[in-house]
């Protein structure tokens, strides 16, 4: 039984107890607001959702991690980059990275998952500090590629990336993996797994280790605001 959101931002059900043939889905309804989305994270809850449903809110199990002790630069990847012309820069466009994201997330699908609320909401989480973005751009200063995510503790979750260049979107993993990791930040949330982000080290953990994790670097009650850069 799925469970829905009261208009309580902090309250959400225990992602223990989501229904194992869900897939991870546990509840449904509420908000994108700060408060609801930063709540959700510390828990190990995100949402996804197309235009033609109520918002979503998930917490796969297992959960894909990577952790920075086990980060690796593939040698392909590596050798690709060094022969590489990109600048790589830090929230110096958000909009147009999310924006770029749902574009590339349409391509291949009829509806994208990324919303105009959505991108909405992660705007509004960037303008607090909260959400953040990494740019590429080749020789002609176009943005070719870049990700963003939310940062909360020592914890980053990845949202999404796109490119239009070859190995661009590889190269702003890479930096932000190597920025965060100097920063002291402990892991990189993947949510799901796939094979190239397995490359680079990730790890599946059980949801309950994941939720564990986060209850000792993430604040309950007044959230860090973590300036990357």
């Amino acid at each position: 039984m799925l469970y829905k959101l009261s208009c309580d931002v902090t309250l959400f059900p225990n992602p223990e107890k989501a229904p194992e043939e869900l897939d991870g889905l546990i509840a449904y309804g509420g908000d994108l607001l700060p408060d609801r989305l930063l709540h959700a994270y510390a828990k190990g809850i995100y949402p996804w959702y197309s235009n033609n449903s109520p918002i979503l809110w998930w917490s796969p199990n297992p959960r894909c991690v990577l952790f920075k002790e086990n980060f690796r630069i593939p040698k392909t990847i590596r050798k690709e980059l060094k022969n590489s012309s990109f600048s790589v820069s830090m929230n110096t466009n958000f909009t147009q990275v999310i924006t770029s994201c749902a574009k590339t997330n349409k391509k291949n699908r009829s509806d994208t998952w990324i919303t105009k609320d959505m991108i909405h909401a992660y705007i509004n989480l960037h303008k607090l500090g909260f959400a953040h973005s990494v740019e590429v751009w080749n020789e002609k200063k176009s943005l070719i590629g870049g990700l963003y995510g939310v940062a909360l503790g020592k914890a980053f979750f990845g949202e999404s990336m796109f490119h239009t260049e070859s190995n661009a979107s590889k190269a702003a993993l890479v930096w932000l993996a190597e920025k965060l990791w100097e920063l002291d930040f402990q892991f990189i949330d993947c949510q799901m797994k796939t094979e190239h982000i397995l490359r680079y080290g990730a790890n599946l953990i059980p949801r309950s280790q994941f939720i564990k994790l986060l209850s000792k670097i993430i604040p309950t009650k007044n959230f860090l605001q973590i300036k990357i850069i």
